[in-house]
């Protein structure tokens, strides 16, 4: 399967040959993921609005024959426990295929910045190239980034 069948989810990014984040796709959007060969799905967006959420991804995912996480993150207060439980799941699932996603690619992209600062030592303008390409941190997320950077400096 090609980029091409993915190309239409939200926001789609193909970060390398085991990484790709997106805003949420759609049920038919989740098994192109599936078909594509990914592994895991990773999801940091909340699951109570269904404007930005499937009813029952997990079980979408799972029918699929792929692992998932959802780690729900509140867009106005993120906090350093979603976080940690982010880096957990980057780790636990190292060698996997992933598809992180949120509703936009907004939480994914600054969680995925800080997962590469702080866990992989790469430098900041790299590790947020990705995140820069969508969008400019709110004041909320632009606190939110330096905290967590000053609190867990990269190895």
């Amino acid at each position: 399967m090609t980029d091409n069948s993915l190309a239409g989810i939200h926001k789609y990014r193909a970060v390398d040959d085991t990484l790709a984040t997106s805003g949420q796709p759609t049920v038919a959007q989740l098994a192109s993921v599936a078909q594509a060969g990914f592994d895991t799905v990773i999801n940091l967006a909340l699951h109570d609005d269904p404007r930005y959420s499937l009813s029952d991804e997990a079980g979408t995912v799972r029918s699929l024959g792929l692992g998932y996480v959802h780690i729900p993150v509140q867009f106005a207060a993120p906090t350093e426990a979603d976080l940690l439980a982010f880096f957990a799941a980057m780790d636990a699932h190292r060698g996997d295929k992933l598809w992180v996603h949120c509703a936009a690619n907004i939480r994914v992209s600054a969680f995925l910045g800080l997962y590469r600062v702080i866990k992989q030592g790469w430098t900041r303008e790299r590790a947020f190239e990705l995140m820069h390409g969508l969008w400019e941190p709110n004041e909320v997320w632009a606190a939110f980034i330096e905290q967590m950077l000053a609190k867990r400096p990269s190895p």
